[in-house]
């Protein structure tokens, strides 16, 4: 890896992260080790592009957690997320909660165990050890662990689980929103849609409504799974901020959509005509796709 710019990223990252001990020779076998993790997935990719997209910062500490820095631990619990700026450990109990609903001793089992899982694994990578540095730590943290739950939840009922870093689909059983906001809610996630292109609109279907893995749909469209990746990212993030926008401008002061999210956005998107079956297989066919038989 280009050595100039690890000699530039190493005395940055040790000045913004005094208090993480993290020494050079275990810097460089960590950007390694991530790098790898980073081709893994888009075996197209170069070295430049992975730094270039490295939240160096988040990267450093995980590291330095991994390799049992007590500095690097403190600054992971005293993280903080979201417009509400609350600590990562309420944020992680305020997903509990809405996963498991008036249990709050599995709510509790389910923010402990999911702290124990950071360094150990029974199979696989510890959860710690599976962060490249591509996105910020936190919300990444918090998806992991939603996702993890969420497959708990499908697997109970017979559905298909999610790959850890997949995209966190509606559940069941949400808490009821504010009813005072479900119309300003629904208005607004039908505006977002409007500004979404053909190729989201053609992503964002084959995710919903044929509920196509991250691989099944790269391997439909012909890319690299990485990239699917990346384009769901970036859809979800516009469209939840385009979102926000609209609510704001109509009088939202909630610091908090996920309630709303859950309980509405499926119903939005699936209504939406062009997200309707005639309109995914026109899409596909304009790129000489067709959807597997059965589908």
């Amino acid at each position: 890896m280009n050595s100039a710019r690890r000699n530039l990223l190493f005395p940055f990252c040790r000045l913004q992260r005094p208090g993480v001990a993290l020494s050079r020779p275990r810097f460089d076998a960590h950007l390694d080790r991530t790098w790898s993790l980073y081709r893994a997935k888009d075996p197209g990719a170069n070295e430049d592009t992975y730094l270039d997209g490295l939240y160096a910062l988040d990267w450093f500490v995980a590291c330095a957690c991994l390799d049992k820095d007590n500095g690097a631990w403190e600054a992971l619990f005293a993280s903080r997320t979201g417009r509400a700026d609350c600590l990562l450990v309420d944020a992680l109990r305020a997903r509990a909660a809405r996963l498991y609903p008036r249990d709050e001793e599995r709510q509790e089992h389910a923010v402990a165990e999911f702290w124990g899982q950071l360094l150990v694994a029974e199979h696989g990578l510890a959860t710690l050890a599976r962060y490249d540095g591509q996105r910020p730590l936190v919300p990444w943290l918090i998806r992991v662990f939603q996702n993890a739950h969420v497959s708990r939840l499908r697997a109970s009922s017979g559905i298909k689980s999610l790959p850890d870093d997949d995209v966190v689909l509606p559940l069941p059983e949400a808490e009821p929103s504010e009813a005072r906001w479900h119309d300003e809610f629904v208005t607004a996630a039908r505006d977002s849609l409007n500004d979404l292109s053909d190729a989201d609109l053609l992503l964002l279907g084959l995710r919903l409504r044929y509920r196509l893995s991250q691989r099944e749909a790269a391997q439909l469209l012909g890319v690299h799974e990485g990239t699917v990746s990346r384009q769901t990212d970036k859809l979800r993030d516009r469209t939840l901020e385009s979102i926000r926008s609209r609510l704001a401008d109509r009088g939202w002061t909630g610091d908090d959509l996920h309630g709303l999210v859950l309980k509405e956005m499926a119903g939005v998107l699936l209504d939406d005509p062009r997200l309707g079956a005639d309109h995914l297989r026109a899409l596909l066919a304009a790129r000489g796709k067709a959807l597997p038989s059965g589908e």
